[in-house]
């Protein structure tokens, strides 16, 4: 069984803005794809690529694929129009930066209603491991309920929420532990259709595995 815990407390994501980014040179008017792109990402590129990137704002085109935008201000099928200029037409998966709430912030639960329903979460949290076997993040799914309490009805749509985990020097700057990059997120936003979707046809061997009930995946 695998154990990890996480130290320390990572400061507040702040959107990147032009001054402190870099654009991906170009030699025409269109800006080269991102790594992935048609755009089928691996869970793998999503954690140690996209969120990194973003976290540390060393991208300026990431939201061209991937926006921030707060997903819980949105009912799910309206989510399809907030995404990326360059995945809006896509018909099967949707992705989002979607910043800490500031109620999480001042040590709250995430508020995850909707005007008319409500995001809840599935099964257990997991983590994902890269293809060299190395733990790089934590992934949660969650379904929307349309409605409120006892009279809401499950829907079609479906939510993964990954976290990055870094390994990071300890406070006696001589062993790196593992921690959790909760200041934002990746959101994957879908609908259950039934067939295998082409993110679940991307090759095998990037594991995620369950780590059951933790006070720290609680939220």
């Amino acid at each position: 069984m695998r154990h990890t815990s996480f130290l320390h407390t990572p400061p507040i994501y702040k959107p990147p803005s032009p001054a402190t980014t870099t654009a991906i040179p170009t030699t025409n008017t269109s800006m080269a794809h991102p790594p992935g792109y048609r755009f089928y990402p691996t869970e793998e590129e999503l954690l140690s690529f996209y969120l990194p990137n973003e976290l540390e704002a060393r991208r300026d085109d990431l939201h061209r694929v991937i926006p921030v935008v707060n997903v819980y201000q949105h009912e799910p099928w309206h989510l399809p129009k907030e995404a990326g200029e360059l995945c809006r037409e896509d018909t099967e998966q949707w992705f989002f930066f979607v910043p800490k709430q500031e109620k999480e912030v001042k040590g709250g639960r995430p508020s995850r209603m909707t005007a008319t329903g409500y995001w809840k979460a599935t099964g257990s949290p997991t983590y994902v491991y890269s293809s060299n076997n190395k733990v790089i993040g934590l992934k949660k799914t969650m379904v929307f309920y349309h409605g409120k309490s006892s009279g809401s009805k499950k829907t079609k749509w479906k939510m993964n929420e990954y976290r990055a985990i870094k390994e990071e020097l300890d406070a006696t700057k001589k062993f790196l532990v593992p921690e959790l990059q909760n200041q934002l997120s990746l959101c994957r936003v879908y609908v259950i259709s039934g067939s295998v979707r082409a993110f679940d046809r991307r090759p095998l061997g990037l594991g995620t595995y369950e780590i059951g009930s933790s006070s720290l995946l609680s939220s």
